[in-house]
């Protein structure tokens, strides 16, 4: 057998990009080998993806484990946020695998946190120290809103996935009643991944533009990375006032999250926080976390903290695969 063939495969399936690497399951530590990111648009399944990435390493492995952006239950697989769905047996036989591993992308995320060294994590606010202290509330925005949950301790996690990001979302003030407005007629309904996500920043964005597309006018919401650099360059009024909005209505979902999981750590992941950690520090992130009446005291004891390791999912999917 070729060295290549002894190798596995691990995937992150996100709602824009397929994410992919190879690991040694000898290697003591997990180790991304070969990673790339494909974009989810250029191929017309998961399959096809998967195909591309292997014939473009000259890899024939015999295990996966595979992160998705959706629920993980039975055989049919349906992505939230992308157009692709696939029987998980039928993926197996055509990946000629032996064992494919399916599992939630929040929940890969869940496994790599206990794996993450110093240089792979930013501390925002709350206790610091070497020991990560559970429960640890997973969540952040990407192309959807992630959250999960890691319970156990040093040498003994479990993961429990979640789709927490479609909890409804309860808006404080006029501005994000606003915005709750302008998200349920298009809708029907708000939920954290409507407005934490890139997509999210987008229409806060576009609310605060006054962009109505009732009015007759034709609705151009921006990309979102381009309100992110907006934001970050200075001079963007609106585009700074979105993603202020944006950091503080993180902050009230992250401390909801961080009650109901009854968490010691709150771990943010996800594409597009890590742009703007700075900002986020500045902004009232922290002030609408600890907002929550007589919980205020508790929640200053919750480490908040940013992962900053370039591929957290590809991360959890070979620790998840090793478990």
């Amino acid at each position: 057998m070729r060295a290549a063939d002894r190798l596995e495969l691990i995937a992150d399936i996100g709602g824009t990009n397929a994410r992919f690497a190879l690991v040694d399951p000898a290697a003591p530590e997990p180790e991304l080998l070969h990673p790339q990111a494909l974009e989810n648009a250029r191929f017309a399944s998961l399959q096809h993806a998967a195909e591309h990435y292997l014939a473009l390493v000259d890899a024939r492995p015999r295990r996966a484990a595979i992160a998705l952006a959706c629920p993980i239950t039975g055989d049919e697989i349906r992505l939230t946020n992308r157009a692709w769905s696939f029987s998980r047996a039928e993926l197996q036989v055509a990946l000629g695998l032996d064992e494919l591993r399916l599992i939630n992308d929040f929940g890969a995320v869940g496994w790599a946190v206990p794996a993450l060294g110093p240089a792979d994590r930013t501390a925002l606010y709350g206790p610091t120290g070497d020991v990560l202290r559970g429960p640890v509330s997973v969540l952040g925005p990407g192309t959807g809103f992630g959250v999960g949950l890691l319970v156990g301790g040093e040498g003994d996690w479990h993961v429990v996935e979640t789709e927490g990001g479609h909890v409804a979302f309860a808006p404080l003030g006029e501005e994000e009643q606003a915005i709750v407005r302008w998200m349920n007629a298009r809708h029907g309904r708000t939920s954290y991944e409507r407005v934490l996500s890139g997509s999210g920043l987008a229409c806060i964005d576009a609310v605060l533009r006054g962009l109505d597309d009732d009015t007759g006018r034709a609705l151009q919401l921006r990309d979102p990375a381009e309100v992110v650099a907006a934001a970050l360059d200075g001079h963007d009024v609106v585009a700074r006032r979105a993603l202020a909005r944006f950091c503080a209505i993180l902050g009230s979902v992250a401390g909801d999250v961080a009650l109901v999981h009854g968490a010691r750590t709150v771990m943010i992941a996800g594409g597009i926080v890590p742009r703007f950690i700075p900002f986020l520090r500045s902004s009232a992130f922290r002030e609408r976390f600890l907002a929550k009446g007589r919980f205020a005291a508790y929640l200053e004891q919750v480490s908040v903290q940013v992962a900053t390791h370039p591929n957290p999912g590809l991360l959890g999917a070979a620790v998840a695969l090793r478990a």
